[in-house]
């Protein structure tokens, strides 16, 4: 039996911060399961809710600093899943705009759901591999303002180029995907 056992969420978590990783992985032991069955809940997949867990708990250890210790660590990483889950939506959300310019639907849903889900997992598989066959000046203005989100003087300032050549960056960069996954939408390529 570990000695930190008899601790507080309060003194582990001090511990934790003072670099004792025993104290650290007692707090994910205390909170690992109702974290993960919340999670589970909020998306659907115990897998998904497994690697948002993990990313809560390495948030937790690398920010600890701005906690502030009130009895209320728990609520503080579940503030933190939650966020994640967010953080998540807003990404798919954003690949799916993406995958709308390149990959036209018929608007009929009446796929199965499974076979409706296999689809848009073979989309997103195929349009990585697009992505990663483009040249990186047009990818990361690609990547930047589609998947990131960001504003095209965003995007200039990240990559330390002009407003102007991101947007024709991007506008060469989507006719670049469209080209390439002209054969796949066609069913010419597997």
């Amino acid at each position: 039996m570990n000695e930190t056992t008899a601790y507080s969420d309060s003194d582990l978590f001090q511990l934790a911060r003072q670099g004792n990783r025993s104290a650290f992985g007692q707090l994910v032991d205390r909170h690992k399961d109702s974290l993960v069955n919340y999670l589970t809940r909020l998306t659907g997949s115990k897998s998904q809710a497994e690697d948002l867990a993990q990313e809560a708990f390495l948030r937790l250890y690398e920010r600890g600093g701005r906690y502030s210790e009130r009895g209320r660590l728990q609520s503080y990483l579940f503030r933190i899943a939650t966020n994640l889950v967010r953080s998540e939506a807003r990404r798919n959300q954003r690949w799916t705009r993406l995958r709308t310019l390149f990959f036209h639907s018929n608007g009929h849903r009446t796929e199965p759901a499974q076979q409706a889900e296999m689809l848009r997992s073979e989309l997103n598989q195929e349009l990585t591999r697009a992505l990663t066959r483009l040249p990186l000046r047009y990818r990361a203005p690609i990547v930047l303002s589609y998947i990131e989100d960001k504003s095209h003087r965003e995007i200039a300032d990240l990559l330390g180029i002009e407003e102007g050549t991101v947007k024709s960056r991007l506008h060469r960069g989507r006719a670049l995907l469209r080209s390439d996954l002209e054969p796949y939408q066609l069913g010419g390529r597997s």
